[in-house]
């Protein structure tokens, strides 16, 4: 054994006795087992496509409603475009035209909100069908799909009006540290509701419903904090209005913005699955594999399962694993049948 394996091998031994590290390292490893990578660049790209068509919306349906409050109209369009650090106000000045056609404007964004929100629901659905290693026979068809999509796009409405709404109140708590300190709390509470709800409609259903708060707890509370972390370095250190120019710096700061949002809930998702099947400790080092990487890759193995007359079967140094004991593997946890289902 080289040196550098040896050192490799001893910080190995740390982290799985630590209790903490080892279930950090597993989540990171799952997320690379699963290909997160690629899931969040799919979800990035959708989640882009359907951003201008809901502020297109939202947009026009502002000046519909709020037509002779012109005040309040941009007071709460500001409150919603402070949700996108450093880009906000940029945002905010090229989308100003759209109030000139109110009703084509809604047209347009009611039908590309739809457009958008179904394939991100679609890519989002496929996302927890992957990072919960869903077996194909039972993975929703299209209608189930579809059905789970329209709940998605009504989750999404809520969440704009709740974070709209939250952050139109804002304001009124500058100049008070504690009620500064409630309103970061309130936004924090709102953020982990829009997540518990979210993963409840794009997760299988047969994963219950408390497999998924704790996954939704760091979201809220992290998503929470981007946005206090953006509005700070914005506050302080990027007052200049040119910090970032143009059409094509809103295009690649709202990506940006976008693909750290959605790599978080990638992440937070994982944190689901490794608590529910206690898939830790992890191997840095194999050989030997630990009880919990012959799991997950039995999972892995049996996720590629496409017909139900197709059975699956894992070996590990000669012991087969039948489709049966590959769920009685997965099962192990804080409660049965914890399996993808």
């Amino acid at each position: 054994m080289n040196p550098l394996e040896r050192a490799v091998r001893r910080v190995d031994r740390a982290q799985q006795r630590n209790r903490v590290l080892r279930v950090v390292y597993a989540v990171v490893k799952k997320f690379g087992d699963d290909n997160g990578g690629v899931l969040v660049g799919s979800l990035t790209h959708s989640a882009f496509a359907a951003m201008f068509p809901l502020l297109l919306l939202l947009v026009t349906i502002l000046g519909l409603v709020l037509s002779s409050h012109a005040g309040l109209r941009n007071e709460v369009l500001h409150s919603t475009l402070t949700q996108f650090p450093i880009i906000g106000k940029q945002l905010a000045s090229n989308i100003k035209a759209l109030h000139r056609n109110s009703v084509l404007g809604l047209l347009v964004g009611i039908l590309g909100l739809v457009w958008g929100s179904m394939g991100l629901a679609q890519n989002g659905i496929f996302t927890m069908e992957q990072i919960w290693n869903l077996p194909g026979p039972e993975r929703p068809n299209y209608l189930k799909r579809l059905g789970r999509s329209a709940a998605f796009l009504g989750v999404l409405g809520i969440g704009l009006v709740l974070s709209t709404g939250l952050a139109a109140g804002a304001p009124t708590v500058n100049g008070s540290f504690w009620l500064a300190v409630a309103g970061g709390t309130l936004s924090a509470i709102v953020n982990f509701g829009e997540y518990v709800f979210a993963f409840r409609v794009l997760t299988p259903r047969a994963v219950a419903l408390r497999q998924l708060v704790p996954g939704a707890v760091l979201a809220g509370v992290a998503w929470t904090a981007l946005q206090e972390i953006g509005g700070f370095v914005v506050g302080h250190y990027l007052r200049n209005d040119s910090a970032v120019y143009g059409l094509f710096g809103i295009v690649l700061g709202l990506l940006a913005w976008l693909y750290l949002i959605v790599e978080l809930t990638v992440y937070a998702a994982e944190l689901n699955v490794v608590l529910a099947r206690r898939l830790w400790p992890r191997a840095i080092v194999q050989p030997p594999l630990t009880e919990a990487d012959r799991r997950s890759m039995a999972a892995q193995a049996e996720q590629n399962q496409r017909r139900p007359e197709q059975h699956v079967e894992v070996s590990f140094d000669g012991e087969a694993l039948t489709e049966k004991e590959l769920r009685e593997e997965m099962a192990r946890g804080e409660r049965p049948g914890g399996q993808a289902g």
